[in-house]
């Protein structure tokens, strides 16, 4: 009997807080980065914070990465998501390009990097629980300044999220987007994910 309660309320939990994603952001699901967006110029003076251990970003001084230095001069396919350890980001965003690295590699790109809302370290050990840091490089905008300079920030609040990313993906050559997609709601995994932009480049 408890255990059948605790199942009901479970998967009433789980709708509630899919549904909460999908209103918090249903809204305003636009940003101002598009096809041709200069990403470097649109978010002046942001750096972004590689995935790494705690010790190491003490023995790198906490070192940042100028955009300039993600995107001049590459090929680059990036995308953004809620968060780590969440439920699409875990099961399906991230998996949809680990599987297909050695075919975006093939298509001559640099790099594929997963950018979110969260500090070095925790996108450090999601990173490694997904087993994904060998194809994917992983980047924390830890105070959201990068998504707010393209317009891609969300309030997630409801969900306990706090101020969050869209989902989203791009391509990008030499810092200009060639390539933009951007789902309805954070909670939709319709066009931002590897198969997708595979497809696009």
């Amino acid at each position: 009997m408890a255990s059948s309660i605790l199942k009901r309320t479970s998967c009433s939990a789980m709708k509630s807080a899919v549904e909460i994603l999908r209103i918090g952001a249903s809204s305003r699901a636009y940003a101002s980065v598009a096809v041709g967006t200069d990403i470097v110029s649109a978010a002046p003076g942001v750096s972004l914070q590689k995935a790494r251990s705690w010790d190491e970003g003490v023995s790198s001084k906490f070192s940042t990465t100028p955009l300039k230095d993600i995107f001049k001069d590459k090929k680059v396919v990036v995308f953004g998501l809620p968060g780590a350890y969440t439920g699409v980001c875990s099961t399906q965003h991230v998996p949809s390009y680990k599987k297909n690295i050695d075919k975006f590699k093939a298509k001559g790109i640099d790099s594929v990097i997963c950018v979110a809302v969260n500090d070095p370290y925790v996108l450090n050990g999601w990173a490694e629980k997904l087993q994904a840091k060998d194809a994917i490089e992983f980047f924390g905008d830890f105070d959201g300044s990068f998504h707010k300079s393209l317009d891609l920030g969300v309030d997630l609040s409801a969900a306990l999220l706090g101020p969050r990313s869209q989902r989203w993906s791009a391509y990008v050559v030499d810092g200009k987007v060639k390539v933009f997609n951007l789902e309805k709601a954070p909670s939709e995994f319709e066009v931002s994910g590897g198969e997708v932009i595979l497809g696009q480049i």
